[in-house]
This record gives C-alpha cells, sequence and structure tokens, in this order.
C-alpha cells in the first residue's frame, strides 16, 4: 500500500528529500507520489508539519 499526499499539503517541501526511493516531487498544487515506486516507509509522514502524507 502506497502512500499518497492529501489537499492539506501546503507545499513546503519537507517530505521530498526525506524520500529513499526518491518518489515524491512538485505538482500543480501540492507535491505528489509516484504509487508505482514508493515503499510505503512512512518517512514523508514524519516529517510533515500538516500530515498530509496518508496511507492509501
Amino acid at each position: 500500500m502506497a502512500y499518497v499526499i492529501t489537499d492539506a499539503c501546503i507545499s513546503c517541501g519537507a517530505c521530498e528529500p526525506e524520500c529513499p526511493v526518491n518518489c515524491i516531487s512538485a505538482g500543480d498544487d501540492i507535491y505528489v507520489i509516484d504509487a508505482d515506486t514508493c515503499i510505503d516507509c512512512g518517512a514523508c509522514a514524519g516529517v510533515c508539519p500538516v500530515d498530509a502524507p496518508q496511507p492509501e
């Protein structure tokens, strides 16, 4: 099960450098996670100030 970034994202970018497989990138309005690459480690969720990354 991959993580997804919800609409709560404030585009701070804290999650992107924490991803060990580099599956997070800036989208149009919020950051997005490539579900095919995500290894469900939760590193992004641990650093997000608004709890935007959630398990799918």
